[in-house]
């Protein structure tokens, strides 16, 4: 039996994180905690790209521009949806995440769902450093084993 485990890659690797700006108080604070992440794994700013995009909804079309560059080795989403009082939540919610495993599988790329679907805000903030950690640090340890994993196969 073969088991692959995370390894530590020296170079690091490039990687893009896109983002929404929509509940921007809460996606500021995703995105400072996966920078803030990076620099702790040793990446480079030249090995990171970031692009902020006005919803949730627009994430994964930019996500597949990026994957078809080849200029990446994994995409971290990051954004955040909070529960109102339409469907509109459900819609949003199942198009983003439907649309970034597509790019993953047809594009043969980790995409990391970094993304909130909450139903408060203050569920949304005990994903930012709280109870359940934080989504924006962890969703680059995801995409850090992640490429470590494929690199082993």
């Amino acid at each position: 039996m073969k088991i692959l485990n995370v390894q530590s890659i020296p170079d690091c690797f490039t990687v893009a994180i896109v983002i929404s700006r929509f509940n921007e108080d809460v996606t500021q604070k995703l995105y400072n905690g996966a920078i803030q992440r990076l620099q702790e794994l040793n990446f480079k700013p030249e090995q990171i790209t970031v692009i902020w995009v006005p919803g949730a909804i627009e994430i994964p079309i930019t996500v597949q521009r990026l994957a078809q560059t080849d200029k990446f080795e994994a995409i971290i989403c990051l954004g955040a949806v909070i529960y109102g009082e339409t469907k509109h939540f459900d819609y949003v919610c199942d198009q983003v995440s439907q649309g970034c495993q597509q790019v993953a599988l047809s594009q043969n790329i980790p995409v990391i769902f970094g993304i909130l679907t909450v139903d408060t805000e203050e569920q949304a903030y005990d994903r930012l450093g709280g109870a359940h950690g934080h989504k924006g640090r962890s969703s680059v340890d995801a995409a850090y084993e992640l490429v470590s994993a494929l690199r082993q196969i």
